[in-house]
């Protein structure tokens, strides 16, 4: 199996790399569109700035590229974002995968810290079973880092609570997103990638 990482101007890039290594696949980590294409699996994971990144892809062509692809992809924290229509970080136009906007945290009591960061539940919903989830129990812990969520919608397959109900996890078609960092996120997250792997 191929694995590709698509490479673009975002960071955090190398924890996913090392969490596929831990798993015994040597992904590509590549802006090549015939290797992305070519690819069983690709990854779409960083950490950034909406509007840089979205800069980065149509300038590289990306944008269309991704939107083109038929092979399961996993779009990870701003890749899950990027993978909507529009993002309140810098009034930005994104891939619009999914027709749903992004929305920046606003908190309701002086505790609320914004950004949404450490260890929060997540709950698979029931309604729209994911292969993501398969093995995955109710409640368990995962690894957020985030200022800007998406909305819980029709594409919600997961969801967790920090100041407000939010989409944990999405998906459509041969497109899988979360909000979360399943490389960073243990037992749990690695449990997550190998169901991606083996979609």
């Amino acid at each position: 199996m191929t694995v590709a990482i698509v490479k673009y101007n975002a960071g955090n890039i190398c924890s996913v790399v090392n969490a596929l290594k831990r798993l015994g696949v040597e992904p590509i980590l590549t802006d090549d569109h015939d290797v992305l294409r070519r690819a069983d699996r690709v990854l779409f994971p960083g950490q950034g700035e909406a509007r840089q990144a979205m800069s980065y892809l149509r300038e590289h062509r990306l944008d269309s590229l991704l939107v083109s692809l038929t092979q399961p992809v996993l779009g990870i924290c701003i890749g899950q974002q990027l993978m909507c229509r529009h993002s309140d970080e810098g009034d930005t136009e994104c891939l619009g995968l999914f027709p749903v906007d992004v929305c920046r945290f606003t908190p309701a009591r002086h505790e609320d810290k914004v950004p949404h960061m450490g260890w929060n539940q997540v709950t698979a919903l029931g309604q729209r079973p994911c292969q993501l989830f398969d093995g995955i129990a109710e409640a368990e812990y995962v690894y957020f880092v985030h200022s800007y969520y998406v909305p819980l919608c029709d594409f919600t397959v997961a969801q967790t609570e920090y100041i407000l109900p939010f989409s944990a996890a999405i998906h459509r078609d041969n497109f899988y997103a979360t909000q979360f960092h399943p490389e960073k996120s243990g037992d749990v997250g690695e449990r997550i990638i190998k169901n991606f792997l083996n979609l």
